[in-house]
């Protein structure tokens, strides 16, 4: 404020004045200022003279005990009791850091040991995983060429073109040579990726080869033709006698015995291409299913409201037992034909794994 207030006079007397009064002004000017930095300094030195007095203050500490021992005591200097102070602020605050670092620095030890050991654990029960995993892809190889061997011994038609499982299945190494166990383990899961990834092409042809046989066998009469119930073969499928003129013949078909009534069914998907009557077979109704399969119900008692055109699926009533025709009583006459050739419905009736692929064989051969 000083400094501008003289600045202040010191322009207004420039405008106002001569160059001798301007001198003058100037001289006023430079001594106010000298002024004013002197009175500064004194109060600076006047406050570092009280700062040194109070300083060299000396205060007397007694400590006086309870028994009528000497008392002792001692004097400490302002400047001293300043310093000691600052000093054990300084130290405790230190240590109070300190050991705030270092409950901080051990609990982080203490929670990485932690994590160490899980992830130490962890990497365990991998390499058990990876270890497992590594046996049942080798489980899976081998089935899966159990499979592909299995089709590629039904696939023995050479007309029918390229086999399905021409394309042979990608290997899986007995052993991986590494030098350290994550390595191996990264090698193993990389060979695992590799082994799945080539072989979407092999279980592709697996899955067309598995549907169409779900499809042959959906279209193959392999189910019993009577529902709930089992009855009695009273005559089998070949050369027999005939009941009536006691000659010789061929039965071309099983003769299963039950009550009048009992649901007949379809054997397989297929076409129903005749219901009709005969001296014979009484009323009878014929189904054409796919791979060239026919299958015929005779001596039935009505029909179960199928007409030639009808599309039946397997399981579905077509009928009933009944003695219409030539018979000694109530029964079904069943018959199933591939092609032209009547063939026994047995093989069929009783149909297992272990006989499936001669009967696909011989399906393959008679198209």
């Amino acid at each position: 404020m000083v400094f501008y207030r003289c600045l202040y006079i010191l322009l207004e007397k420039e405008n106002a004045l001569p160059v001798t009064e301007y001198k003058k002004a100037e001289k006023e000017f430079a001594d106010r200022i000298a002024s004013w930095f002197r009175r500064v300094w004194i109060s600076i030195g006047n406050f570092f003279r009280y700062i040194m007095v109070k300083g060299k203050q000396r205060f007397t500490v007694m400590l006086i005990p309870h028994s009528e021992k000497k008392i002792f005591n001692f004097q400490i200097s302002f400047f001293t009791l300043i310093f000691v102070t600052t000093t054990l602020g300084i130290i405790i605050i230190g240590f109070f850091l300190l050991a705030t670092h270092f409950t901080y620095t051990n609990e982080q030890n203490v929670r990485l040991t932690q994590e160490r050991d899980a992830n130490e654990k962890t990497l365990t029960s991998l390499k058990d995983e990876i270890a497992s995993i590594r046996t049942a892809g080798k489980h899976f190889k081998s089935s899966i060429d159990g499979v592909l061997s299995a089709i590629e011994r039904l696939d023995t038609n050479p007309a029918a073109g390229p086999s399905l499982v021409a394309a042979s299945f990608p290997s899986y190494p007995d052993d991986v040579s590494t030098g350290a166990d994550s390595t191996r383990e990264l090698s193993d899961l990389k060979t695992l990726t590799n082994l799945l990834g080539n072989s979407t092409g092999s279980l592709d042809k697996v899955t067309k080869v598995l549907t169409a046989f779900r499809d042959l066998m959906a279209n193959t009469p392999t189910t019993w033709p009577l529902k709930g119930a089992t009855g009695i073969i009273t005559t089998r499928f070949g050369w027999t006698t005939n009941p009536f003129t006691k000659v010789g013949y061929m039965h071309t078909g099983v003769d299963i015995a039950w009550g009048v009534g009992t649901p007949i069914v379809a054997t397989a998907d297929g076409t129903v291409i005749q219901t009709a009557y005969t001296d014979d077979l009484g009323n009878f109704v014929t189904i054409q299913h796919k791979y060239g399969f026919y299958t015929r119900y005779a001596h039935m008692s009505g029909f179960a409201g199928k007409h030639k055109g009808d599309h039946v699926n397997r399981g579905d009533v077509i009928g009933y037992i009944g003695i219409t025709g030539l018979t000694t009583g109530p029964h079904l006459h069943y018959e199933v034909r591939l092609g032209s050739s009547y063939v026994n419905p047995m093989q069929f009736l009783s149909i297992t794994p272990e006989n499936a692929s001669t009967i696909a064989v011989n399906l393959r051969s008679s198209d």
